[in-house]
């Protein structure tokens, strides 16, 4: 039986006979950053606050490891990723621009510093994204400056902390991100969070949650930025074992697969082209 590395290179080599793709192109240039995505492990940062987890007894016993190495861990049985963390408190909150160009898929997870967070390494992080990273965010990373940024509006929406129940649907079963989850699945205990969510009408919906207090949210929404894929999932309130939970670490190992770069990076440039192929000349 093939293993996971060499089952997801057959898928792409499949893929481009299918779209007639020539797959001497899928070799040319293994210099090319998209080379380690096609070849090698999908490299993942899985970026947390890591705050919570400091001041609060109560949020460190649910997470006594962080909640950005608890989604780390629930990365890792997937031996197709190559999984690393970033804080906060970390030089350049750990995401210096070398390490961003070495990463295909970043997830965010923030909620009480997003002030915080640089300006210069939000700057970094939406250039990778509009070259072809992926960006996962996470529950109230709808606040982050990255999110609201790429997204273009305030992000802002309705909630409750009530540890009631959340029921997610799957709006969209054919969908990568949806495999291997049922019609729905129940988390028990969350943060409630309830349209109207001031966000650009979604390109694909995945998920749509029920909460026991009655409200709705769209809790799974893509969009593409340049390059890049952007998933937002809702789930994960740090006073709950969200992560932990088998149908929320299922989502997220399928979403850094649809996240992952596809084809070469693109670099935004805006050159004056002097001479076209026609030979027409700026003078």
């Amino acid at each position: 039986m093939l293993d996971p590395i060499h089952q997801h290179c057959i898928l792409v080599v499949a893929a481009a006979l299918r779209c007639g793709r020539p797959l001497s192109s899928l070799f040319a240039s293994q210099t090319e950053p998209w080379f380690g995505s096609l070849m090698n492990k999908i490299r993942v940062v899985v970026w947390g606050e890591n705050v919570h987890e400091q001041k609060s007894e109560a949020i460190r016993k649910v997470y006594p490891e962080g909640i950005h190495q608890c989604i780390a861990n629930g990365l890792s049985v997937d031996e197709t990723f190559d999984v690393g963390t970033a804080t906060l408190r970390d030089p350049e909150h750990g995401l210096p621009q070398n390490r961003l160009a070495d990463t295909d898929v970043l997830i965010w997870w923030g909620h009480v510093a997003h002030a915080e967070v640089a300006d210069a390494i939000v700057e970094l992080v939406q250039k990778r994204v509009l070259e072809g990273m992926g960006l996962l965010v996470l529950h109230s990373g709808h606040y982050s400056k990255i999110f609201k940024r790429l997204m273009g509006t305030t992000c802002s929406l309705i909630w409750r902390e009530a540890g009631e129940k959340e029921r997610l649907w799957v709006c969209n079963p054919g969908h990568p991100i949806a495999q291997g989850i049922k019609a729905y699945f129940e988390v028990p205990h969350e943060e409630m969070y309830g349209e109207p969510f001031g966000i650009p009408a979604p390109e694909e919906t995945v998920f749509l949650s029920w909460f026991a207090g009655g409200e709705v949210f769209r809790s799974g929404c893509c969009w593409k930025r340049g390059n890049g894929k952007i998933f937002y999932f809702r789930p994960g309130h740090e006073s709950f074992p969200t992560y932990r939970q088998p149908e929320v670490q299922t989502v997220i190992r399928n979403a850094v697969h649809w996240l992952a770069p596809e084809g070469a990076r693109w670099v935004d440039a805006i050159p004056n082209v002097k001479v076209s192929p026609e030979g027409i000349r700026q003078e």
